[in-house]
């Protein structure tokens, strides 16, 4: 199901509360509304379509990916980067990494652990910032 994106601010900055097996149909409505909003958006996380769960979606190199209870265990290469949201209005500075490896749990809650780059990266730690209910 396409669900509203959120803008409330306030809800925005809670930090996300773990996933569990119970959240699968929310990633699946994450996804569709991803897919609604593919000609301005890469990513998403729950908390953009009102649910605060620590759950992600993204174009990963043309192909969408989930993330459940995702985090970055390693960085390296910071630079300044410049960010739009759909949740939030207007480009918005943040300083991002060049290589992060995550480690998240995919649809069947199993552990996974990969190194990403460049922009996928990029699209991973601002999506991991709405879990940890940092606004740009």
């Amino acid at each position: 199901m396409i669900r509203d994106i959120c803008k409330d601010e306030g809800f925005l900055a809670q930090k996300a509360e773990p996933a569990t097996i119970d959240d699968l149909p929310v990633a699946v409505d994450l996804l569709e509304t991803l897919e609604h909003h593919k000609d301005g958006c890469v990513g998403m996380a729950a908390n953009m379509i009102g649910v605060n769960k620590r759950i992600i979606a993204f174009d990963n190199e043309g192909k969408y990916m989930v993330m459940f209870n995702p985090e970055i265990v390693k960085k390296s290469g910071p630079y300044d980067a410049e960010e739009g949201c759909l949740s939030l209005t207007g480009i918005r500075p943040a300083k991002r990494w060049k290589s992060i490896k995550v480690r998240w749990q995919n649809e069947k809650f199993q552990e996974r652990l990969k190194t990403f780059t460049g922009w996928t990266a990029q699209i991973i730690q601002h999506e991991v910032d709405h879990c940890e209910g940092i606004i740009i």
